[in-house]
């Protein structure tokens, strides 16, 4: 898979407080990338570096294999503030205005992209008149200007009630479809991992771990069982062993076993032989949340 985005040991230091240390990853053509980390953790820090809103101290990135040039920098949307629209304006004449301003898109390039953030039908109404979750649409449909190839969004979902971040959620995934690549950056954990495909786990400036999704979550398998029997259950299974965790929760047993070797067909007919029906067998992956907080709790 080709690569849009390519970091090299990035720092950033303020006076004594470092806000990124030596970062490195690499972003693939047509992910939805997770920047993830708690606030403070140099989220917004190193999406303001690879737009070249800051200046790293240390290290290097590249965009499309290239040392950043405008020519590459046109390619790239981005929304890391709210854009100031004028609240008395709709959001036809709030695009016209930012068009003008930063150069990018046609009367007709609007339009485009006033339907792939849903708004056309409002497209004549005052901002004023818009929900929190419409505002931050009309924003990213700002950033979309132009057409670019890759989307920076910081936050997108701050601040907006489930309806508003369920439409931002849906939007993120409509414009993954037409294959342009995202970049998010946010600490809304159980939203970014609806959508996202790829991760980076920050702490402190500190990279913890960045890859594929399936990848940052595969350490381990965990096995959720219940019968109608539950200690026998519990009995039956660690007659069984392989596994590295066993737990009894909520009338459900939870058994953890070393990544890939969880075996649900062997489990079966293990339960089965010993006079065991069982009522659940689920393969659970974890939680992109659970597995934050493991690696970000000191």
């Amino acid at each position: 898979m080709d690569t849009v985005l390519s970091l090299e040991a990035i720092s950033k230091s303020y006076g004594r407080i470092q806000a990124l240390k030596e970062v490195s990853f690499t972003v693939p053509r047509g992910s939805v990338f997770g920047i993830l980390g708690p606030n403070g953790s140099g989220k917004t820090t190193l999406m303001s570096i690879v737009l070249d809103v800051l200046k790293a101290n240390t290290g290097s990135y590249s965009w499309f294999g290239k040392a950043n040039h405008p020519s590459e920098r046109k390619k790239i949307g981005s929304l890391l503030e709210t854009p100031n629209f004028y609240h008395y304006l709709s959001a036809t004449d709030n695009l016209n205005i930012t068009s003008a301003i930063s150069g990018r898109g046609t009367p007709e390039d609007i339009s485009r992209v006033l339907e792939l953030v849903k708004l056309s039908e409002r497209k004549n109404s005052r901002f004023s008149t818009y929900s929190l979750g419409m505002k931050q649409r009309l924003a990213i449909a700002a950033a979309l200007l132009g057409n670019p190839e890759i989307l920076l969004l910081d936050e997108p979902t701050n601040g907006l009630d489930p309806v508003g971040i369920m439409e931002i959620r849906d939007l993120i995934r409509s414009l993954a479809q037409k294959g342009i690549t995202i970049i998010i950056a946010s600490h809304l954990l159980d939203e970014v991992e609806k959508v996202c495909t790829h991760v980076a786990i920050l702490k402190k400036g500190n990279l913890l771990t960045a890859g594929h999704v399936n990848e940052v979550l595969a350490h381990e398998d965990i096995v959720e069982l219940a019968a109608a029997n539950m200690e026998a259950l519990k009995q039956c299974i660690a007659d069984m062993g392989g596994f590295s965790v066993l737990r009894e929760e909520d009338q459900r047993l939870q058994i953890h076993y070393p990544a890939g070797t969880a075996n649900m067909e062997a489990i079966n007919a293990h339960c089965f032989r010993n006079g065991i029906t069982l009522q659940l067998l689920l393969n659970k992956k974890r939680s992109l949340e659970s597995k934050f907080f493991e690696l970000t709790n000191d």
